[in-house]
């Protein structure tokens, strides 16, 4: 390929269409810049990069939106120049955790023992869902820190400093972990309410212990089903609990007239 100005190098696509790469290599490095359509835009993506990686004065917040590097080329080259590790993917390091970039006010905060696995993922944004492709499925991101897709904040999980874009573990409380099962105060005494949906919410109970609400949820499934209800319910997974145990407590769950009596239309 014929090398135009510095840092420019010209290609053609499948149609024989010419555009313009932009590279440069820091630290025996190697990094592409992008490709652009004219060759003084991609000359000056280069000029740019060059001076990020020189200046260690200018910032994320020195970032403007007519800038010919789009934002999260900004993000791969200052933390590769600042913490000497490049990653493909828009993050930034610091000593104890690491952002996550989408743009200069969205971002997530994650533990640095979540570095591997986000600096070799994509994160990707759907209707403000947040995922993954890992092995071919999508893997929903809140859902590795234990909250569900129809988890409600501050009902079953809430961020300790207030801050939902901060994944940090020490920062996530799991309120509800079980589906179907709510916290409710009774008097002072801490309950846990069970409700499952059909065409409404209908009441399963109310039980003293967030086990017996569980397994009376994953009851409550199984009367339905045989009742005639078609819905793909998620049954609750019970980690320590053994299956003589379980088999003890589902036989003696008590479950509202509602549920037992529950006909289809």
């Amino acid at each position: 390929m014929e090398r135009q100005l510095p840092g420019v190098f010209v290609a053609k696509r499948k149609d024989q269409t010419v555009y313009y790469r932009a590279s440069l290599t820091y630290r025996n490095k190697h990094i592409s810049l992008g490709s652009y359509g004219h060759a003084e835009k991609a000359h000056a993506a280069y000029l740019l990069a060059s001076a990020l990686l020189a200046d260690d004065s200018i910032t994320l917040n020195h970032y403007a939106p007519d800038s010919p590097l789009p934002f999260l080329k900004w993000v791969t080259l200052l933390n590769f120049r600042d913490n000497g590790i490049y990653f493909a993917t828009p993050i930034y390091v610091r000593p104890k955790f690491f952002y996550y970039y989408f743009s200069l006010s969205e971002f997530f905060i994650f533990d640095l023992e979540d570095l591997f696995y986000y600096s070799s993922r994509k994160i990707s944004r759907r209707g403000g869902h947040y995922f993954v492709a890992d092995y071919g499925m999508q893997v929903n991101i809140m859902g590795r820190y234990g909250i569900k897709n129809y988890a409600v904040e501050g009902r079953d999980y809430r961020f300790r400093n207030g801050n939902s874009q901060d994944l940090r573990y020490e920062n996530i409380e799991i309120i509800n972990r079980y589906n179907g099962v709510s916290v409710i105060d009774d008097n002072g005494h801490t309950r846990y309410q069970v409700k499952i949906h059909v065409k409404g919410n209908l009441t399963v109970g109310t039980y003293d212990s967030e086990t017996e609400a569980a397994v009376a949820y994953n009851k409550a499934i199984d009367i339905l089903k045989k009742a005639g209800v078609d819905k793909a319910y998620t049954p609750n997974y019970m980690d320590g609990i053994s299956p003589a145990a379980y088999a003890d407590l589902y036989a003696s769950i008590k479950i509202s007239s509602g549920i037992r009596h529950y006909r289809c239309e």
